[in-house]
């Protein structure tokens, strides 16, 4: 099973930008998409967006003007960009696949997290 890995978290400050990434061999070659989560510790988690493997992406409704997500399929890996960052997107940010080939599944990283601070 591909392992998914994220990356691109950190500290940054409010109205800044995030890039994280989320990447894992044979991604499109499953025809995997990507779903994105996030979770504040304490709180249930919060789905935030979802690309299919043919580009097509959702995001929720509170953070959609704000949030992008699309791949490069070269190298396997999904973005997801948040701007205008606010103290509320502080969270843990995780990547997972849905609707990959054949139903197969993909190992969970290990998350990045994301502080915002003002």
């Amino acid at each position: 099973q591909p392992q998914l890995a994220e990356s691109g978290g950190g500290s940054v400050q409010t109205g800044e930008f995030v890039r994280l990434s989320c990447t894992a061999r044979r991604l499109v070659s499953n025809r995997c998409g990507i779903t994105w989560y996030r979770q504040v510790e304490g709180k249930q988690r919060e789905w935030v967006s979802r690309i299919g493997n043919d580009d097509s992406a959702f995001y929720e409704e509170n953070v959609k003007d704000r949030f992008a997500t699309w791949w490069d399929k070269a190298k396997d890996t999904v973005y997801l960009q948040i701007n205008n960052l606010k103290p509320e997107d502080t969270a843990m940010y995780w990547c997972e696949c849905v609707g990959c080939r054949g139903g197969s599944l993909c190992l969970r990283g290990q998350g990045t997290q994301v502080t915002v601070s003002s």
